[in-house]
């Protein structure tokens, strides 16, 4: 019975398509889709591009989210980058901050 009903939709629907239906199969339109980017990818290109001095890298980066996505990404990156440093050198997460800006230790 749902079978039947669902046909009946179909047909309903497609009386309403701007293109008459010729019967004949297409071929499905294969356009690539294009996925949205993400804040942290948006972060990590700007971030490394600013570190490259790559200026046409870094407006496409900024222009990929919004100037605050992109202000809370590069926060965040910051934050991961000051950790695993800070691991790694088996130091405070505020030395090794300091240590980055050039700045004397507390």
């Amino acid at each position: 019975m749902w079978g039947r009903v669902r046909k009946s939709w179909v047909r309903f629907l497609h009386a309403f398509r701007a293109e008459p239906d010729t019967g004949q199969d297409r071929e499905p339109r294969r356009q690539p889709r294009r996925q949205p980017h993400n804040l942290f990818e948006a972060a990590a290109v700007y971030v490394s591009a600013c570190a490259e001095d790559d200026q046409d890298q870094i407006d496409e980066a900024a222009g990929w989210v919004s100037p605050e996505a992109l202000s809370f990404g590069v926060n965040e990156l910051a934050c991961r980058a000051v950790i695993a440093l800070a691991r790694e050198r088996d130091e405070s997460p505020q030395t090794v901050a300091r240590s980055l800006l050039g700045l004397p230790a507390a």
